[in-house]
């Protein structure tokens, strides 16, 4: 029978970067009960996004982290939008350049991700903050 379930999760930052959070997903997933299904989720922010991504190097994590500083930099004079700071429209842009929601299928109770993927918050602002991620499960 169909059913869903849904939950949020809070992922506290501490610095910019990408903060993998599989482990807690599929702790949430286990409880569940599920066997199949469709996992959605989803970053209620503008300034924080999600990626799915290599989660064995750390230098994979390393070099997108620098990627987005040069594409999305922190330059006063290149934006008019700042009133948090800074880090305030870079922020925007690297989220606008990522995703807010990922669809991860679940196959045998089981997030069906590859060998080497993680599921990653990528916090985009330099300052500590509470980030919420609502996940949703429709499946059996």
């Amino acid at each position: 029978m169909l059913r869903q379930v849904t939950t949020t999760v809070e992922v506290a930052t501490s610095h910019q970067g990408l903060i993998e959070v599989t482990q807690s997903i599929a702790a949430w997933l286990d409880e569940t009960g599920f066997g199949e299904g469709l996992l959605t989720v989803f970053c209620q922010h503008t300034s924080a996004s999600l990626l799915i991504n290599e989660n064995a190097a750390p230098e994979v994590r390393s070099d997108i982290e620098a990627y987005f500083t040069r594409v999305a930099p922190e330059d006063p004079d290149a934006y008019i939008h700042d009133d948090e700071g800074p880090d305030d429209m870079p922020a925007h842009l690297r989220t606008a350049l990522t995703q807010v929601q990922l669809s991860i299928p679940v196959i045998g109770g089981r997030l069906a991700l590859g060998t080497w993927q993680g599921i990653y918050l990528f916090e985009h602002r330099r300052r500590p903050h509470r980030r919420s991620l609502v996940l949703h499960l429709l499946g059996d």
